[in-house]
């Protein structure tokens, strides 16, 4: 078999997609009757019917079907080979894949922290709602995500950055939107509750939110984005979300240069005492959660409503290899 190229790869994942051959000359920006000829070399090549013509329609032939399955791969391969060969010429860049308004209160923190350090990293931003796929196709050097399970095991590397307590987003004249809490029960039951979190962008959610068009929870570093239209009031009974730095082994230089980074910001951050564990403002006794344990949550609604700020949660910054499959955004979460 003569070596294929590259170009009939693309051809045929073009044709196959369109089941048009005007149609995927037009995307591809060529005239019909070359592709047609590129089309049947490929077919010589590969030694077998790739797809079926007639007058009135193109389909794929069994074997079109595995061969198109084994084209997106390779050419998703090149693709990943060459953006993770240009990253290896500028060592001292580090991408950052995150969803959409997560981390508001450590992403600027690590861009700002990076730019002033001392070997000039450069940090540069994806947002993706896919950030374990920006990993392995390389657009992404580490990821800024939820880890609601770590597993023991192989595959991505973590840095815990320390936990998101729940918060719901209410308008600012709803009836509950001064209450020091809210259990899930009851938000759960409020009118425009969406149990995942959209996929849009954080202005929007709170623009939807403020017209009474959406009820959701959140991470509480969002509050310093919400403005005066939107409140942000605790939830009990919601687990909180720990946030985390992950990347994969073979990116271990630039994820330490980043962790390094991460190191510094947490370090600089202001820890102030707790409030006592058992505050309650309600006059109806301590609300435990469901394994009947205080948490933090409950510690900071309490301090919030007096107007005082509370020590962050115990961040680890130990690096632990987790399944890849066990780090997932939370579908209720967001950070």
């Amino acid at each position: 078999m003569n070596q294929l190229e590259t170009r009939e790869l693309a051809y045929f994942v073009t044709v196959a997609e369109t089941l048009h051959f005007g149609q995927a000359a037009e995307r591809l920006g060529i005239t019909q009757p070359p592709l047609s000829r590129a089309i049947a070399q490929l077919e010589r090549r590969v030694g077998v019917p790739l797809l079926k013509r007639t007058t009135r329609q193109v389909t794929l032939t069994a074997a079109g079907e595995v061969f198109l399955a084994e084209c997106r791969t390779i050419l998703a391969a090149l693709d990943t080979a060459v953006r993770k060969t240009r990253k290896a010429a500028v060592p001292q860049r580090v991408t950052i894949a995150a969803r959409p308004a997560a981390g508001p209160g450590i992403l600027p923190d690590l861009l700002a922290a990076g730019a002033r350090g001392p070997d000039g990293m450069l940090t540069e931003v994806v947002f993706t709602y896919d950030e374990i796929g920006a990993l392995r196709d390389g657009t992404a050097d580490v990821a800024l995500m939820c880890q609601s399970v770590a597993t023991p095991g192989s595959g991505l590397e973590v840095m815990e950055l320390g936990l998101e307590e729940p918060v719901v987003l209410l308008p600012a004249g709803h009836p509950l939107a001064d209450r020091p809490f809210l259990t899930l029960a009851e938000v759960e039951a409020l009118p425009g509750y969406e149990a995942e979190l959209p996929h849009e962008a954080l202005d929007t959610m709170v623009d939807r939110v403020a017209l009474g068009r959406l009820v959701v929870v959140v991470g509480d570093s969002v509050r310093d984005r919400l403005g005066g239209s939107v409140r942000a009031v605790p939830v009990y009974g919601y687990p909180p979300t720990q946030l985390v730095l992950a990347w994969l082994p073979d990116a271990r230089p630039a994820a330490s240069r980043l962790t390094a980074t991460a190191h510094a910001v947490l370090d600089r951050r202001t820890r102030l005492p707790q409030v006592l564990e058992g505050t309650d403002l309600s006059g109806t006794g301590t609300r435990p959660f469901a394994d009947g344990s205080q948490q933090d949550a409950q510690r900071a609604a309490a301090a919030r409503a007096l107007g005082a700020q509370v020590m962050a949660p115990e961040r680890s910054t130990e690096i632990q290899r987790v399944d890849p499959a066990a780090l997932v955004d939370s579908d209720r979460t967001a950070t």
